[in-house]
């Protein structure tokens, strides 16, 4: 394929220690169906999703890595490949640069290569700050986007000198901006200053707590429906679910990470996917590695499902709800094949929702959504 001649020199090949073992890797598991970068450079064409590693952690203040990313992929590529639907590829790991700034770049570079192509890439390894690359990526090709990140903390702390701490800065008030919306999940108020709260709602991004998340896990697929880029700092996780977090004993659970990623699977928008500030050396027993895995494994879950949503313009496929609500009419859409809803705003264009917003409607509620959706416009 002529479009790896813009990318591999940009990349070092998937270190062969990982398959030293003929033995390691039976029938069935990943690493025997996916196309791997270790001599020759993969066809992408029949890629769905593609992989790549970035050890980049200078952003976080840690020297640079060799072995985190390896560590997600002995585990990943154990697991059994059940959605033959989904086809992968790995194309290895980012050279680093000789500063922070030269990695974020060959990362843009990749990325823009990738989903250039139609393909939807998942980066691996490195600090929470490489999602700026996500964001260049499209902003260099003027494309405005949605973009929600997933975070026990809200990385605007203008006087840390650690650029994991305060890249939303740059990616949310930077100019020329290309951000629509902003959407934040899991933050832990403890952590976060109210006036930074303060600031994101004079923005009109939406910010979900820990625990109402938590409560109400399903209301967050209709949040990542709607965006084009999805970053997620394993911060978010808490520490008996994830030894290598360090930040915090609280935050989701294995199971709502993992759905958390089937939402984003399922997503027809997204096609830049980020699992960051993973650190191997605070790791025990690799039980991380192994949650990124499954993490993983769920994406591809939810790719496969999301295959069989149908088009809006598909109206056959779809049932459809008209009612109002203080004195404004609208439209629900739900879709016969996979169970989710749409509402139309008042400029006829439709954006993801849930059943409960439909409820509140049918109530003659407003519901948040289509308010803060409103506001925005």
């Amino acid at each position: 394929m002529s479009d790896k001649l813009n990318i591999e020199d940009f990349l070092e090949p998937v270190d062969k220690r990982i398959f030293s073992h003929d033995e390691y890797y039976k029938d069935g598991q990943i690493e025997k169906k996916i196309e791997i970068y270790d001599e020759s450079f993969p066809d992408l064409f029949d890629a769905d999703i593609v992989l790549v590693g970035c050890n980049e952690e200078r952003g976080n203040g840690i020297k640079l890595s060799s072995y985190t990313t390896n560590t997600i992929r002995s585990e990943f590529y154990k697991l059994f490949y059940w959605h033959t639907d989904v086809k992968l590829a790995d194309i290895g790991d980012i050279k680093p640069g000789a500063a922070l700034a030269d990695t974020y770049a060959a990362l843009k570079t990749v990325i823009k290569e990738v989903t250039g192509i139609g393909k939807t890439i998942v980066i691996i390894g490195g600090s929470h700050d490489l999602t700026l690359a996500q964001y260049y990526a499209n902003a260099d090709n003027k494309k405005i986007i949605e973009a929600t990140c997933v975070d026990a903390l809200i990385d605007l702390d203008i006087e840390s000198s650690q650029r994991s701490n305060n890249f939303l800065m740059e990616m949310l008030t930077g100019e020329p901006n290309y951000i629509r919306h902003y959407n934040h999940i899991g933050f832990q108020s403890y952590y976060v200053h109210p006036r930074m709260l303060e600031t994101m709602d004079k923005l009109r991004f939406d910010c979900f707590r820990v625990g109402s998340v938590k409560e109400n896990i399903e209301e967050m697929e209709p949040v990542i429906r709607n965006s084009n880029l999805f970053s997620f700092d394993v911060s978010a996780i808490a520490n008996a679910f994830f030894p290598a977090n360090a930040i915090s004993p609280n935050g989701f659970n294995g199971e709502e990470a993992c759905m958390l990623m089937r939402y984003t699977g399922l997503s027809h928008n997204i096609n830049t996917i980020g699992i960051y500030g993973y650190n191997a050396s605070n790791d025990r027993d690799n039980l991380s590695a192994k949650q990124i895995a499954h993490m993983l494994w769920y994406l591809l879950d939810g790719r496969s499902k999301g295959r069989r949503e149908a088009d809006l313009e598909e109206r056959e496929s779809f049932l459809e709800y008209h009612t109002a609500f203080a004195e404004v009419e609208t439209t629900f859409l739900q879709s016969k094949k996979t169970k989710r809803w749409w509402m139309q705003l008042p400029d006829k264009k439709y954006i993801a929702c849930s059943y409960k917003d439909y409820l509140l409607a049918s109530s003659n509620e407003i519901p948040e959504r289509w308010l803060r959706a409103q506001e925005r416009v």
